[in-house]
């Protein structure tokens, strides 16, 4: 059987977009989001949990132990801290330079947010990229 191994600007991007969508389905400043529903419905006087929102709590699990595993995996402990460095140095120069201040919780709160998603993207792709730098493949990639 035939795996198709190319990757694309386009592969990335679609991975990123699933990012966001799980980051920002997780939580966001907007008021809308998993965190914020769980927040309501636990702090009710009459707690109810429904199916829906059961369904929706193991989807983001199951989508947030994906991305993780395959960060960590791609990644490793070292090459993870690194990123999470590189990133938190983006916003580190984009505060210095003036392009976004730090007054605001809910523009930092999106700055982080997407920097998280684009980390975990990272992690998706990484077999990928290195594949593409060096020519070397990762064992799991390897077919009988």
């Amino acid at each position: 059987m035939a795996v198709n191994t190319s990757f694309t600007v386009q592969s990335f991007l679609t991975r990123f977009l699933f990012a966001l969508a799980l980051v920002f389905a997780s939580y966001n400043p907007s008021g809308y989001s998993y965190f914020h529903w769980a927040s309501n419905v636990l702090t009710s006087s009459e707690v109810s949990i429904t199916p829906l929102f059961a369904l929706a709590g193991v989807a983001l699990l199951i989508g947030w132990t994906i991305f993780i595993n395959a960060t960590f995996n791609a990644l490793g402990g070292f090459g993870l801290g690194l990123a999470a460095a590189f990133f938190a140095i983006i916003v580190w120069w984009l505060v210095d330079i003036g392009l976004i201040g730090i007054d605001g919780f809910s523009v930092m709160a999106y700055i982080v947010l997407i920097l998280i998603a684009a980390l975990l993207a990272v992690g998706m792709s990484w077999s990928h990229i290195r594949r593409r730098m060096t020519g070397q493949i990762d064992v799991d990639d390897v077919e009988d």
